[in-house]
Parts: structure tokens; sequence; C-alpha cells
């Protein structure tokens, strides 16, 4: 007789349907969802000379999925890290509504206004530019890369940051909490062998810090005076301006900004 599903046993199924769509989510468009695929069509294989009874090529193929069992955790560094840094953040399973005030918040929509004009301005006359926006994850130790400023942000600032006269103009911004904390700064190369050709240097060092941090990194190419944002080690098509600034405000908040759980009428 099948035993009853009680409560615990619908609960379980849920958080495990979750964790899986938020891991799928995670690994997808990168090269970990081939590299799945791949252990996918071994274990086929396997179980195929198993029930033909292919004893030498079972055996080698068992040998060989021993040997990634232990290579797994090298593999998947870079997504191992996103899922715990997804996980210390809080958001992970659920993200609950939110809702900012204050004077933190015009400063921060004045920081967005900021980078929407200076974006275009940039890409109008195809001028690189690299610019980090820090999230959860303290960007420290690429700050130490470069010249710390600790300046109010401005967009008149950033804008001459980059201008090809500028001695900080080669390298990356760093903004953390509506201030620009440091420019002429060194981001890490991405290790990935899959990203298109006609992405340069810039575009690679942006996937980079989007690989080891949950920074949002704004990149204007200076070839085709593209505006692209890198983000968990993927990276946008180009965006129009207005895309640009949608896209910003849904996944960048402020430390500053203090947040507030709101019920159904809008209270705190």
């Amino acid at each position: 007789m099948p035993q009853n599903i009680s409560l615990l046993d619908i609960l379980d199924i849920i958080l495990i349907a979750i964790i899986l769509y938020n891991i799928l989510l995670l690994i997808k468009d990168t090269p970990a969802a081939q590299i799945i695929k791949g252990f996918v069509i071994l274990f086929i294989f396997s179980f195929i000379s198993n029930w033909i009874g292919l004893k030498t090529i079972n055996w080698l193929i068992k040998g060989l999925m021993a040997i990634l069992v232990v290579a797994i955790p090298i593999i998947f560094q870079p997504e191992l890290r996103r899922l715990l840094l997804k996980m210390g953040k809080g958001d992970f399973l659920i993200n609950f509504p939110l809702f900012s005030q204050g004077e933190e918040v015009k400063k921060w929509e004045e920081l967005l206004n900021g980078i929407v004009m200076v974006a275009p301005m940039l890409s109008a006359e195809k001028i690189g530019a690299l610019i980090v926006l820090e999230r959860d994850v303290g960007l420290q130790d690429i700050l130490e890369t470069g010249i710390i400023l600790n300046s109010d942000f401005s967009s008149e600032l950033l804008y001459s940051i980059f201008l090809p006269n500028s001695p900080l103009h080669d390298g990356a911004v760093i903004i953390r909490n509506n201030r620009i904390i440091g420019a002429n700064c060194i981001l890490p190369l991405t290790k990935r062998t899959d990203i298109k050709k006609y992405l340069g240097t810039r575009h690679r060092a942006a996937i980079g810090l989007s690989e080891i941090s949950d920074a949002l990194v704004v990149v204007i190419s200076e070839e085709r005076g593209t505006i692209s944002v890198a983000i968990d080690g993927r990276i946008t098509k180009p965006l129009r301006p207005e895309l640009l600034k949608k896209f910003l405000q849904k996944l960048y908040r402020p430390k500053t900004i203090k947040v507030f759980r709101v019920n159904k009428k809008g209270k705190q």
C-alpha cells in the first residue's frame, strides 16, 4: 500500500524544485550547462555499455566518472562561487518585495540617471569605459589596483575620468553607495574560451569580475561604441539607454538605501 503524502513531503518537493530551478538559472548560458550535458551523455553511455555487456568500455567510463567527481569543485568553481554568494545574500530562494525611501533613494536615482546620460556620450565618441557598480560583495582588492578617489558621484566627474587625455581613463571606475571610490582599477580577465571573438579585453575583464563577485559592470566598447552590462558571468547584448536604465533600476541597489518590507496597503 502506498504511504500517505504528508505536508512535509509536499514542502520537501517544493523546496527541491525551487533549488533546482535556481541552479538551472545560475548555469544557463554558461559553460557549466555544456559540461552537465557531457556528464549526462557519459552516464547514458555507461548505462548502455553495462546493459549490452561491454565490460572494458564500461570500466573505462566508470573510471573517468570517478575522476570527474573529484574534479567537480574545480570545474564548477565560478558557478559554485556565485551560488554561495547568492545564498549569502539571502536571495537564493525568494526575493521579497522591498520599498526604498529617503535621501539615499534620491542619490541612487541621480546615480542611475548620470550613468545613463554619460554612457551614450562615451558611446557616441567611441570612448571605451568600464563602470563597476559594487553590490553586496566588497571589491577592496580590486580597488587597491587603482587610484582611490572616494568622491561624491557626478556625471561630469564620471565623464571626465574616461576622456583620453585623463590620467585615469585606462581601467575601471568603481562606484560604491553612490560614490566614485576608485578609478584606473584593473579587473581580472575571464578564463572562458567560449567568449565571442569580437568582444575585446574590456568585455573579458567585465565578465571576469562578474564571475567572482555580484557586481554589475557597464561596458562601453571603444571599437563599436556599444553599451553592454556584465552580471553573473554573462554579458548582455548591446543596450539602448532606456533599456540600460531599466536594467540598472531592476538589479542595482546601494547598501546605504534602507529597505522596508511592505504590506498590500504599501505601509511600512
